[in-house]
């Protein structure tokens, strides 16, 4: 899978770490955790626990769960806030900030009750914090500069230290210049297993987690505009668009948990084809079981966190995606008019005239747009792309696939390729006689002409 990427030494022997008020043990200082990279955007296999008690790790979509060490009973990680290339999609990518090499940076995994211990080296051109998100800690821990915390100076490193104290599904990010921070791809996620069997928790075969993020980037550019507050043109899951989103495999039968994070600006109804689910858990912890009820789309709201579980009991490819419309195309133009009904064909001969390579847009809709080999600026994303085994999709962006099949062995996470549809399943062309269509007859003035609208006299009183 995924080669992880990191110097040659276990540690750094003895660096020094500055944490202006931040209390750590002084052996714990002796060295640092060595910080690990991850520069491939491809899904990693689950992180299997070799150290603390065994938990059933989730799968961080287009991401990597991050390595900790042992110290005398104390989980540390190291966290490196640092400027990241993060492939968007295939052939497009993006300058960003993020954590460890990636954007987002990788998830962080506990056990209920762990003591953890966060390193953060700060690698950007300007001061950072880490705030976690939903996570009940010392105030002093809590991350938001200024207030809790100074800001951790560029080329410093912090430590924070608090125990994981309930388990649920959390995140990181910056509470420090975060319209610029969170804007460039700075957050994570964070989840706590439970230490015993929770009543409120289900043991599941599959647990995938991502984030909701998006930006502006403009064609042929590579860095987000983070003065952006609404009109963004790339709408992620874990900094990655459609078809750059990799599915999530599943076995027959499997039940099934996915943990979304929402941290645009704005709120995303993820859909789910062909299965019901149940919300079983928020930043808040696990919703209480009388709480819950059969959804196909749960809207999640900015700042929160959503769990969905199902048992993938219907076999297929199943669309996952942000029921927005415009969050499953890519680079989409704001100014584009609309075109649709106008006959350009005599206005197109003459434009090539001059213009040779001028091609007519929206005059049917958008549909057509997705076959077209048009010539786009370097670096940028089609807008709506990707292909299925009919053809074209159609849509980009917010855009996953489950799929679910009876041969996926137990833990096998491979894409399985397309589905192989049983005779007779698959919606086709009817090729049979056609009625026509029965309309009742129009009666009285009125109906002849539907369009009448009856007019008042500006003058008359009532």
């Amino acid at each position: 899978m995924n080669k992880i990427i990191s110097s040659r030494r276990q540690f750094f022997a003895g660096a020094a770490a500055s944490v202006a008020g931040l209390a750590v043990a002084r052996s714990a200082m002796a060295a640092l955790p060595e910080p690990v990279t991850q520069t491939s955007a491809a899904t990693a296999k689950p992180a299997v626990p070799t150290s603390g008690l065994p938990y059933n790790p989730v799968v961080t979509l287009n991401g990597w769960t991050l390595p900790w060490r042992m110290n005398n009973g104390v989980k540390e990680f190291h966290l490196v806030a640092e400027p990241v290339v993060r492939e968007v999609a295939p052939g497009f990518v993006v300058n960003m900030w993020g954590y460890n090499g990636q954007s987002p940076g990788p998830t962080i995994e506990v056990v209920e009750g762990d003591r953890v211990r966060l390193f953060v080296t700060n690698k950007l051109p300007e001061p950072t914090t880490v705030h976690w998100h939903g996570q009940r800690l010392p105030a002093g821990m809590d991350g938001v500069a200024g207030l809790n915390q100074p800001s951790i100076p560029v080329g410093k490193t912090f430590v924070y230290e608090f125990q994981a104290r309930r388990p649920g599904t959390f995140m990181y990010h910056p509470h420090a210049d975060e319209m610029t921070q969170m804007a460039m791809g700075m957050h994570g996620f964070w989840v706590t297993h439970p230490k015993t069997k929770h009543p409120l928790i289900s043991e599941v075969d599959r647990d995938f987690c991502f984030l909701l993020n998006a930006f502006d980037v403009d064609p042929g550019t590579r860095t987000p505009k983070v003065n952006t507050m609404t009109d963004f043109n790339i709408w992620c899951w874990n900094s990655r668009i459609f078809p750059g989103i990799d599915s999530l495999n599943v076995r027959h039968g499997d039940r099934v948990r996915i943990r979304i994070g929402n941290l645009t600006m704005t709120n995303h109804p993820i859909h789910l084809h062909g299965h019901e689910f149940e919300v079983t858990g928020t930043d808040g912890g696990p919703t209480p079981v009388g709480s819950r009820w059969p959804e196909v789309t749960a809207d999640i709201a900015v700042g929160q966190m959503r769990q969905i579980e199902f048992v993938a009991d219907e076999e297929g490819d199943w669309a996952i995606h942000c029921h927005k419309s415009h969050h499953t195309m890519n680079a989409m133009g704001h100014d584009v008019p609309t075109m649709i009904g106008l006959d350009h064909r005599g206005l197109v001969s003459k434009i090539q005239k001059v213009v040779p390579d001028y091609m007519l847009m929206g005059e049917r809709g958008m549909y057509d747009m997705k076959e077209m080999e048009m010539p786009l600026p370097e670096n940028t994303a089609p807008m709506m792309t990707g292909h299925g085994q009919f053809g074209p999709i159609g849509m980009g962006g917010m855009l996953s696939v489950l799929k679910v099949r009876k041969d996926q062995k137990p833990g096998d996470y491979r894409d399985p390729g397309p589905y192989k549809f049983p005779a007779g399943t698959v919606a086709h062309e009817w090729t049979g006689s056609t009625p026509t269509a029965t309309r009742p007859e129009p009666s009285g003035a009125a109906s002849a002409n539907p369009a009448a609208v009856k007019k008042h006299d500006l003058n008359s009183h009532h």
